[in-house]
């Protein structure tokens, strides 16, 4: 009997569908649910490329929304922390808001004193999307395209981007982002999705387990830019090698987590000559629900963040409040402030070239 019941769960067509999710200054925005036929439940906005929802089972087939995020258009426009948003053109932060590119320098908008941030004050998560669904096979999702115009927030030439999302049976939400140019510029595109594999509202993730594939990091200065040394992660609260939970050195004092009020990092992936997307990054394990969260990429750098800002000022999908420690953020990157670091791999896109990287994040459990 309970062959034929889940024999009967996955028979469901993987699907893609739509609705208004109300409008911003730019226009109306829609919300697409992707559906893969396994229990997995991906909703993203057009406003942002934001993943509004992403639900899924846990170890005793319980499906909990495991994102963090608002249930109305308004609260992204004015409140977010870029939840589930595209970033771009450039992740993470600039120092000064400056660098120099070919001999010229460029002056970014200051929106994290005294730095540039995700692109600016009106980021790649500002903006409505131009979306085509499509199902191929058994997989289903959205191409996602946004043009840039030359010095937008700052940025030199006319950046045509385009993020793919594709949700396969295998619980894999695959991010692919391509771009292109016509003057040289710099680009550092991601996903800044805030997790509880226990579900968002449920509390603190502080007992989820991590696992990062890095032996270095880049330590940060105490507006949280890059010293531009890389340091190994041996010995101190940074060495997630073995899984870890992400509390239990949360507090120690180091000076590095002090400055962050937590872990606001990047750390340098164990690539090698490795530059498969399938590369294994990282691995976040909630011991309560079973859910285990996998995450690949062909990104050099890879940014843990503790949800060390969450302040009880936001209400979530589920009407909780959102504090300290109730998200992780692991965001698959070139490092911060590259530009600004001759020994950091280079995030310049010239024309003819074509910016193109992958992602992808996968939801099982853990058995009993």
């Amino acid at each position: 009997m309970a062959s034929g019941k889940a024999s009967h769960r996955h028979r469901h067509a993987p699907s893609v569908t739509s609705q208004p999710f109300g409008s911003t200054s730019e226009g109306p925005v829609q919300r697409f649910t992707l559906k893969n036929g396994h229990r997995m439940t991906v909703k993203i906005l057009t406003y942002g490329g934001i993943i509004q929802s992403l639900q899924v089972p846990g170890r005793n087939g319980h499906i909990a929304n495991v994102a963090l995020g608002f249930d109305n258009i308004a609260d992204y426009v004015s409140s977010s922390p870029y939840f589930g948003s595209i970033i771009g053109r450039y992740g993470n932060r600039i120092a000064l808001g400056k660098f120099t590119l070919d001999g010229t320098t460029y002056q970014l908008p200051i929106n994290n004193d005294p730095n540039s941030l995700h692109g600016g004050t009106v980021g790649f998560d500002k903006h409505i999307w131009a979306t085509t669904p499509f199902r191929h096979g058994s997989n289903v999702g959205l191409v996602m395209k946004f043009t840039s115009p030359d010095g937008d927030q700052g940025y030199p030439g006319t950046l045509s981007a385009q993020v793919t999302y594709t949700l396969t049976k295998h619980n894999v939400l695959r991010m692919n982002y391509r771009a292109t140019t016509d003057k040289p510029t710099i680009i550092n595109l991601t996903n800044h999705n805030y997790w509880n594999l226990a579900g968002e509202g449920n509390g603190s993730i502080y007992g989820q387990k991590l696992f990062l594939n890095a032996k270095r990091y880049t330590p940060v200065d105490p507006t949280l830019i890059p010293t531009g040394a890389i340091d190994p992660v041996a010995g101190t609260p940074m060495d997630f090698r073995h899984a870890t939970a992400i509390g239990n050195r949360i507090r120690n004092g180091f000076p590095q987590l002090v400055i962050g009020r937590g872990y606001d990092h990047n750390w340098v992936l164990n690539r090698g000559n490795n530059h498969s997307s399938q590369f294994l990054a990282a691995r976040v394990t909630d011991p309560g629900s079973g859910r285990v969260l996998t995450i690949r990429t062909d990104q050099p750098g890879i940014q843990f963040y503790s949800g060390n800002f969450l302040d009880s000022t936001l209400v979530g999908t589920g009407g909780r409040m959102y504090r300290e420690g109730d998200a992780f953020a692991l965001e698959t990157q070139h490092y911060p402030d590259s530009p600004n670091h001759a020994n950091f791999p280079s995030t310049v896109l010239r024309p003819g070239q074509v910016y193109n990287t992958t992602s992808s994040y996968q939801l099982g459990t853990t058995g009993h």
